[in-house]
């Protein structure tokens, strides 16, 4: 059997502020693979999963087993990136590995809209299989590697009870079903905290890249969600608003991320000593780009509910997934700036609590309404930022004029 492909750990990087063209070729990392673009697409069509059994349960128990299922496809996703940041996946039994993970990810994307009804253990065997092949590509890749074993033996087993006791929920008294994935997801999140970082490998640029791509795929989802929404329907005036509302809140919510937030973090990540960034790469990515992640598939559900009710009022359950969706983005991005940098960032926490406050009046208000409230906010923020921070803004960016 050939042996795997290591990546290689990362190493000291430039400094945060550098340049892009000041950077030396030894810093470049390498990119993500059409393979894991491949994994990513099954990953799609998860989301779209998700916020389809949002749109066939609007109630609070629907939206908390839509969030519920999103942070066990996200582990998963978070997983497999960590998997694949560390082994090269396009090389010898990696490759054949994930794809069968992302057969196992396709028949738990099936089963999502009945993953705690009538499809629960279809779901649950499949991400339980999901979660064993990685563990099994994870030995195969630590043969050699002492440090790698000694990292996956204090990780492995969260990686497998979780899965296994949502196998076990799957079987239960369908009024115990909530409560065991509680149980299983906290034993699951907490596993990679709770194992610490020692033996682990980075490939800061690679892992930021990845992280990137999948912010770009739920925001894919947001424009997906305004055409299913408005599928079937008359094309006005007030189709053409919301929609283009709609698109509006999702670009504001692809410029908050990638205008320069994510550039300063990729630059912090690679600047650390690698003891540090394996912590960071966990906090930052791993954990902190779940709410970032789900406030922007929560939102274009949001905006799928608003296009479907049309002049009705938006409701409680579209206010808070439309408006609340957005501020879990925010706030999201204020958790991941204050871990990467120290610092808070006042004005889109004052923007997530405006989103938050605004919720009860435009439940009860027409869609159109709560859509161009959100649109506004959000991008009233996104012009705030351009405008006060515009020097700050070039000098990341690398666009400042050079100086006579």
């Amino acid at each position: 059997m050939p042996r795997l492909q290591i990546r290689p750990s990362g190493a000291d990087g430039p400094a945060a502020d550098a340049a892009p063209q000041e950077r030396s070729a030894s810093s470049v990392d390498e990119r993500v693979t059409p393979l894991e673009l491949f994994f990513d697409l099954v990953f799609v069509f998860a989301i779209t999963q998700v916020t389809g059994l949002l749109s066939q349960h609007p109630s609070w128990s629907g939206l908390g087993h839509g969030v519920l299922v999103l942070a066990a496809l996200w582990w998963a996703w978070a997983a497999y990136a960590w998997l694949t940041n560390t082994v090269n996946p396009e090389e010898g039994v990696a490759r054949l590995v994930v794809f069968a993970a992302m057969g196992a990810m396709l028949i738990a994307s099936l089963a999502v809209p009945g993953a705690f009804r009538g499809d629960a253990e279809v779901f649950a065997l499949a991400y339980l299989a999901m979660r064993l092949l990685q563990v099994a590509l994870y030995l195969l890749a630590a043969r050699d590697d002492a440090p790698l074993r000694g990292a996956l033996r204090r990780l492995a087993p969260g990686l497998t009870l979780g899965p296994t006791i949502l196998v076990v929920a799957s079987v239960v008294n369908p009024s115990l079903r909530d409560a065991l994935w509680l149980v299983a997801l906290a034993i699951d999140w907490s596993s990679a905290f709770l194992s610490g970082t020692g033996g682990w490998r980075l490939s800061p640029g690679h892992f930021a890249e990845r992280h990137g791509l999948i912010v770009i795929i739920a925001l894919g989802e947001s424009v997906v969600a305004i055409g299913v929404g408005a599928s079937g329907l008359p094309i006005g005036a007030r189709l053409v608003g919301e929609a283009l509302l709609g698109l509006a809140v999702a670009g504001a919510l692809w410029w908050v991320y990638f205008d320069v937030v994510a550039l300063v973090a990729e630059r912090r990540l690679r600047s650390l000593p690698f003891a540090q960034q394996v912590g960071m790469a966990r906090d930052s990515y791993t954990y902190l780009h779940f709410p970032i992640v789900a406030g922007i598939i929560i939102a274009a559900f949001g905006i799928k509910r608003g296009l479907a009710v049309q002049s009705r009022d938006l409701g409680t359950i579209g206010a808070v997934a439309l408006l609340g969706g957005c501020a879990l983005n925010l706030l999201g991005l204020v958790a991941f700036r204050l871990r990467n940098l120290g610092t808070l960032n006042r004005q889109r926490l004052v923007c997530a609590v405006v989103l938050l406050a605004a919720i009860p009046a435009l439940a009860h208000a027409p869609a159109l309404v709560g859509i161009a409230v959100a649109a506004a906010l959000t991008c009233g923020l996104v012009a705030y930022e351009a405008l006060r921070f515009a020097g700050a803004r070039q000098r990341v960016r690398g666009t400042a004029p050079a100086e006579g």
